[in-house]
């Protein structure tokens, strides 16, 4: 499984950044896609996560700001990023678990917010 991520850049605190993870599988397949980040000196945390019903997880920091969805059609995974701030700056990384739980990440994109 190969996974790329697109969609960081710059923002103002307070804007609005959308990034996407585009899969080489059928992520319809699969037990769960995720979006983790990794802070500068920091350890890599998961950020929300959605799995094979569809269903949605979130940690406290993107509870309310953060919408994790993906189309099957397309194979791609997204997370909308709203009202941003300088903590959220870091770089973005999609994982997925295919059916037996076997992990694959992507390359990561890198976001930055000013305040």
């Amino acid at each position: 499984v190969q996974l790329q991520a697109s969609g960081g850049g710059s923002a103002q605190a307070g804007e609005s950044l959308r990034l996407s993870c585009a899969a080489s599988g059928r992520i319809s397949t699969y037990s769960s896609e995720a979006w983790y980040r990794q802070g500068p000196g920091e350890r890599r945390a998961l950020v929300a996560r959605i799995g094979s019903d569809g269903s949605t997880y979130y940690t406290r920091s993107a509870r309310g700001r953060f919408t994790i969805s993906r189309d099957t059609r397309r194979n791609e995974v997204y997370l909308q990023m709203n009202d941003l701030k300088p903590e959220d700056t870091a770089t973005y990384l999609c994982n997925v678990e295919t059916s037996d739980l076997t992990p694959f990440w992507g390359q990561g994109t890198l976001v930055t917010v000013s305040s």
